[in-house]
């Protein structure tokens, strides 16, 4: 019972660190309406730059804030090559993916993974700090991370600007109709997303005590699978910190599944990703689904009268 609650407790540390990951595809996704694949390029990139300048004994904290701002400047490649270039969103993502492959490696030294064992991380530092064990340590930052970045986020989306960036995911052509420059609020968009998906991947990194190369691969299915499980429990008429809390909600909730999946052995870790991709797909194709039931039910309906 004891490593069963042990199992669950890593697992929901997990999910908090992922939430920011979570958010940040909310972000592309959900209010900009935007089908980003810069989110596993830029994932990676945080726990590379983070463990390169951790492993060069710089202040744990301020390498999170640097990987930042290098997920931020990837949005903002990609953010350029779709509103700049014109290309499609879903190939500008890609190309900024692949470009961002070999950029990491060139970050991390040219090795396809960074250790940070007996490195000091943010992890550590809580650890020492409080005296606690590390299970603790990393639900303290997750939960602080979580609660600091959905406030941060309500009070940005509540501004002008952040408000011009949720138009612009839901009617693009009426914003440039009222004057409002879409190549800008999307790129924008790209860089705060990308930034708290890189913090995200600086944080995992952390807690792994190692950064690789390929960390970020199937980075997007996971963010599109906690923001499904929190919509399940969300409702339109929430308001907008609540519907992000569901989100990193969903988060949890996901990495306890898995955990509890690979704790009961039923499945081994390397089909974890596949059960990910069939469950999004299946989530992403219901509405379809019912609605083909609903309409196929009204048409008999209709033949019977």
């Amino acid at each position: 019972m004891l490593q069963l609650l042990e199992t669950m407790l890593s697992g929901a540390n997990q999910g908090l660190l992922y939430a920011l990951l979570a958010l940040g595809v909310y972000i592309t996704f959900r209010i900009l309406n935007f089908a980003d694949l810069t989110t596993e390029g830029s994932f990676a990139m945080g726990g590379a730059v983070a463990a390169a300048l951790i492993s060069r004994n710089v202040e744990p904290v301020l390498a999170s804030v640097v990987a930042f701002v290098s997920g931020a400047v990837a949005g903002s490649l990609t953010g350029i090559l779709n509103t700049k270039l014109k290309i499609q969103p879903i190939l500008a993502g890609i190309l900024t993916m692949i470009a961002l492959y070999s950029i990491n490696i060139r970050i991390m030294g040219g090795q396809p993974n960074t250790s940070l064992l007996r490195k000091t991380t943010v992890i550590t530092y809580i650890e020492n700090l409080f005296n606690i064990s590390k299970n603790q340590a990393i639900l303290i930052l997750g939960v602080l991370s979580v609660a600091i970045v959905i406030g941060v986020l309500y009070w940005f989306f509540g501004t002008e600007i952040g408000s011009a960036i949720r138009a612009t995911g839901n009617n693009e052509n009426m914003c440039r109709a009222l004057g409002i420059n879409t190549d800008n609020t999307k790129i924008l968009a790209l860089m705060i997303a990308n930034g708290l998906i890189a913090v995200s991947g600086a944080l995992v990194a952390q807690q792994q005590s190692f950064a690789d190369v390929s960390m970020g691969i199937g980075a997007i299915i996971i963010g599109l699978a906690a923001i499904i499980i929190g919509e399940t429990f969300s409702s339109q008429k929430f308001p907008f910190w609540l519907k992000m809390g569901f989100v990193a909600l969903g988060s949890v909730i996901y990495r306890i599944l898995i955990s509890l999946i690979i704790f009961a052995d039923l499945l081994q870790p390397y089909d974890i990703k596949l059960l990910t991709a069939v469950m999004v797909t299946v989530a992403l194709a219901l509405p379809k689904i019912v609605g083909l039931f609903k309409n196929k039910n009204n048409g008999m309906a209709d033949k019977k009268r």
